[in-house]
């Protein structure tokens, strides 16, 4: 039966910070748009990548610097991109093991979790570690083009730990993070929520530091669109913008927490026990079982003008790209991770001002 909604198939992982793409489908915002929004769960950020590029998903929940290293030809079935609205930010942690906390707590780990002192800390043990012949620590990321890998990296690189030298890392699904860690397969992980929280709960992971700390108010998740796409269907993406800038909206205000948890819980999203995902949406923080602490904007969902993009945001994941030699820096390049991150879409279809001034970034060091 026809309905008249403009059809949108959007593809996301499994985290809290999908939030926005959820509310807009179950709590009538994309339908209030024009727009039948259909959900489909992927495991990893590969099969995401790979289906949009595909055509199976017309858009798709995405890590921040995926659509840059897609159109800059980085990554398999790369396809041009862009990234017209930013769907969260922070949310991510760095969570290791309760063996290994143990170990920086001993050499002076901040129990609240200021990275400067968790990352000395940890530059220690790895020191004590060497000089004892034991094997490297191994920390898990999401995807090599993710915000994940970048504060991972910056995070160890301001303790003086080279990352490609002095700790192994790999790729993990984020919903297997957590396991890994209990089975001893890896030492530590960064990820987003609530996976960080689920180790946590099961008495396996502490919570060393998090993204707010490392890179404050900085995208975590995108909407990833293929240019093709949004070249050829230009209304329904603006309908779908305005549907989900509304759902962020309703998805920051604090008490539609327990709602929002209720439902991103449901087996057909996140499938896990609302007691895991309630922390990072109303902010208490428990980084082990006996420590928490309030963050209010450890994840920050918001719908208006704090939800667009900026060339600057690109500008500084492709800086990362250069700086972990996945990338060669040429102005092309350049001008081409700023676009990706262009605020005119996004703004056009809400009607805001035509330009905004570039962000300031404050990251805890300057490494």
């Amino acid at each position: 039966m026809d309905t008249g909604l403009k059809p949108v198939i959007a593809g996301y992982i499994p985290l809290l910070d999908s939030a926005v793409l959820v509310a807009a489908a179950r709590m009538g915002f994309a339908e209030r748009e024009g727009v039948s929004l259909k959900l489909v769960r992927e495991t990893s950020w590969a099969n995401i990548r790979d289906r949009i590029a595909v055509g199976h998903f017309d858009v798709a929940h995405m890590l921040a610097p995926m659509p840059i290293a897609a159109s800059l030809n980085l990554t398999s079935l790369a396809v041009p991109m862009i990234a017209p609205m930013l769907l969260g930010l922070g949310g991510n942690a760095i969570t290791v093991s309760a063996d290994l906390w143990g170990d920086m707590a001993h050499a002076g780990a901040d129990p609240a979790g200021d990275p400067a002192s968790t990352g000395k800390a940890l530059a220690q043990v790895i020191a004590m570690r060497r000089g004892g012949r034991q094997r490297l620590l191994r920390f898990g990321v999401v995807h090599p083009f993710s915000g994940h890998a970048y504060e991972l990296r910056y995070w160890l690189a301001a303790a003086g730990i080279d990352p490609d030298k002095d700790v192994e890392i790999s790729v993990l699904a984020p919903p297997v993070m957590a396991d890994a860690l209990a089975e001893h397969q890896i030492d530590g992980y960064c990820v987003g929520e609530p996976w960080n929280t689920a180790a946590v709960a099961a008495g396996t992971g502490r919570i060393a530091t998090y993204k707010q700390a490392i890179w404050p108010d900085s995208p975590e998740k995108v909407l990833g669109v293929t240019r093709k796409w949004a070249d050829s269907n230009p209304e329904t993406l603006s309908a779908l913008l305005r549907a989900l800038s509304a759902a962020a909206d309703w998805c920051s205000e604090r008490e539609n927490a327990e709602v929002l948890a209720g439902v991103l819980c449901e087996p057909e999203f996140l499938g896990c026990p609302v007691e895991i995902c309630l922390p990072a949406l109303t902010g208490q923080m428990q980084f082990d079982q006996s420590t928490s602490r309030q963050i209010p904007d450890f994840l920050t969902f918001a719908g208006g003008a704090k939800a667009s993009p900026t060339p600057a945001h690109g500008r500084w994941f492709f800086e990362q790209m250069v700086r972990w030699s996945q990338a060669g820096e040429t102005s092309a390049s350049v001008r081409e991770a700023e676009s990706v991150f262009s605020s005119d879409l996004y703004r056009a279809a809400l009607g805001l001002a035509a330009s905004v001034p570039d962000p300031v970034f404050h990251l805890f060091d300057e490494a």
